[in-house]
């Protein structure tokens, strides 16, 4: 597919300065570098999650009234359309909650709920700004965050440092700078594509840099021992080696990507291989690897929670109120996102959340077929949103805030670039009849 929609992606690549400078060319003012820095240390202290609410809530909070305020947002009738659904489900949020018996674990389940809603709004509307920058500078800072956070989880696990293990891991799992490795595993896997995504872009000489940072983040998914995290990070890869494949328009890329994943399946099985000549490890991976634990089967189980839920979603059209599950009905989680929204919002709201999901991946998908300036990095974005919104079916991930920033992302890149390309189609074809 070295052509589609009529323009090769080098064309859009090359097109892409032009694009970001067909807006008012105005020196960005003081106010405006801050309010960068401020997105940039937002996600660069979003690994920090020992306790809830963590610094990156209060930073997100300031972000949702700043960004707005400074005019840093650009809300399309995409993006409306898209804050819509997002302000109806919190809504039928509030209303379940109503029904609950424990008002205050309720209320305070539902407030993060808004705010994570209104976070993924007001981001999506940066991201449609100026899709190509703001994109980059989100996925750098998180990607530090990576780093950082896989540093402590190494330094934990093999207790490079005098109480790291105590700090950085649970149940001898690495879980760096989050309260739960299930949480650590699916976080780094953006940072880790985006860096095989850049190492791709790069000549061969300067590939070594991010392949190694790719390598070092994947090794401490490993070492988290989270199967949704494994799940997620071979499915995001497959994604993004095919997506990336079928779209490249130069054959020296698609050669990288089928030697990149040569050598990375290689080396995949050396790091395990190795990992497995260690007792502990062995017994660690040979627990975790099984499909079906012991906590998973009989009533009182995952599977019997998850039928449970079923029963009370049939009998409670308005839901029954966040949290109200574990406290009433089961002693956890019900480990099903999307049975989770229908037990906490109702019908309509439950509803309404997977409407978001299975669109994002539609209209996504569409999107990446158009060769635009911000393909590669939407590839990225949009292969590991597919593997988390499925590892959703597993685990309970409503409250997981790199989650709604794959879908700002996503929304912001496929609501903002179609209206600009029309722009800067529209003044080449003027240029071209003056000239």
């Amino acid at each position: 597919m070295a052509v589609l929609a009529g323009h090769t992606s080098s064309d859009w690549a090359g097109q892409s300065s032009a694009i970001e400078d067909a807006a008012p060319r105005k020196r960005r003012s003081a106010v405006t570098w801050l309010a960068l820095a401020a997105v940039a240390l937002t996600f660069a202290t979003s690994g920090i999650v020992f306790s809830e609410p963590a610094p990156v809530d209060a930073l997100s909070i300031g972000l949702i009234v700043l960004l707005p305020t400074i005019g840093l947002v650009s809300f399309n009738r995409g993006l409306l359309a898209f804050g819509t659904l997002w302000l109806i489900a919190g809504a039928c949020a509030l209303l379940a909650a109503t029904l609950s018996l424990d008002q205050e674990t309720t209320a305070i389940h539902v407030a993060v709920t808004i705010y994570l809603y209104a976070a993924c709004f007001v981001i999506a509307g940066f991201v449609a700004y100026a899709p190509r920058a703001h994109t980059k500078l989100i996925l750098g800072a998180w990607t530090l965050a990576a780093i950082v956070a896989a540093a402590a989880a190494l330094a934990g696990y093999f207790g490079l440092l005098p109480g790291a293990a105590d700090l950085f891991t649970r149940y001898g799992r690495a879980a760096g700078t989050f309260k739960d490795p299930n949480v650590l595993g699916p976080f780094l896997i953006v940072p880790i594509i985006y860096q095989l995504g850049t190492a791709l872009e790069r000549p061969l000489h300067r590939m070594i840099l991010p392949l190694a940072i790719a390598g070092f983040l994947m090794l401490a998914v490993f070492l988290s021992f989270s199967r949704g995290a494994w799940f997620v990070l071979a499915l995001s890869l497959a994604i993004y080696g095919y997506l990336a494949l079928v779209t490249a328009s130069r054959a020296i890329v698609r050669l990288k990507i089928i030697g990149l994943l040569a050598l990375g399946s290689i080396l995949a099985l050396g790091v395990v291989a190795a990992a497995l000549s260690n007792d502990k490890v062995a017994e660690l991976v040979s627990q975790r690897a099984s499909l079906e634990q012991s906590y998973d089967t009989g009533s009182e189980g995952r599977f019997g929670g998850q039928q449970k839920a079923l029963g009370l979603i049939a009998e409670n059209p308005l839901g029954i109120g966040a949290q109200e599950f574990t406290s009433r009905y089961h002693h956890e989680e019900v480990h099903n996102v999307y049975l989770t929204l229908f037990l906490s919002a109702g019908w309509l709201g439950g509803s309404i959340y997977l409407i978001v999901v299975v669109m994002t991946i539609v209209l996504g998908f569409r999107h990446l077929l158009r060769a635009t300036p911000t393909r590669p990095l939407f590839l990225i974005v949009y292969a590991t949103f597919v593997a988390t919104a499925l590892e959703g079916l597993i685990i309970d991930t409503d409250h997981w805030r790199h989650f709604y920033v794959l879908l700002a992302l996503i929304w912001g890149m496929m609501t903002a670039t179609q209206p600009r390309h029309a722009h800067l189609r529209a003044n080449a074809s003027t240029s071209a009849s003056l000239s």
